[in-house]
């Protein structure tokens, strides 16, 4: 996946603010608005791009408990890490789940409603599960950031 400086720029413009025209992106970054569309396309098409999402408040949705759960499994084996995988992107409640190193297996961004709908969670998805070894739930008091922005990296031309 190779990427220009023009397209860095249009990536640092998107990551601010994904509801821009084409004609202001490309504006901002020195294209016209059908240049700026077809590099759009083709940022989206090699996954450079993987989503255009909007970040909503748990907390004005209904669900403001959030937490940060580690899991562990009971064996690393492929297969078990596969399913679980499987596991976490069918689970509403679970946010973000990442597959990690140290300590813990993963670790998932879960919200929910109220404390009792998360032990009735718990008891569902960790507690039924024979392959998790154990779990730690971390309650987020404050949420400081968020976003999904990540640096970009301008290539040298």
């Amino acid at each position: 996946m190779r990427y220009d400086r023009i397209d860095a720029r249009i990536l640092e413009i998107v990551q601010k603010n994904n509801r821009l025209t084409s004609e202001v992106i490309g504006e901002k970054a020195g294209l016209s608005a059908t240049a700026c569309q077809r590099r759009l396309k083709r940022l989206r098409s090699e996954s450079i791009i993987e989503a255009d999402v909007s970040i909503v408040s748990a907390r004005a949705v209904g669900r403001p408990i959030q937490m940060l759960v580690l899991v562990s499994l009971e064996r690393e084996r492929s297969d078990i890490i596969d399913k679980f995988k499987k596991a976490i992107k069918s689970s509403a409640e679970v946010v973000n789940g990442f597959y990690v190193t140290g300590d813990a297996d993963f670790v998932l961004y879960i919200t929910s409603r109220t404390m009792e709908d998360y032990e009735q969670f718990t008891r569902r998805f960790f507690y039924e599960n024979p392959d998790i070894k154990g779990f730690k739930t971390m309650v987020i008091m404050d949420r400081v950031k968020t976003g999904f922005a990540v640096p970009i990296e301008w290539p040298s031309e």
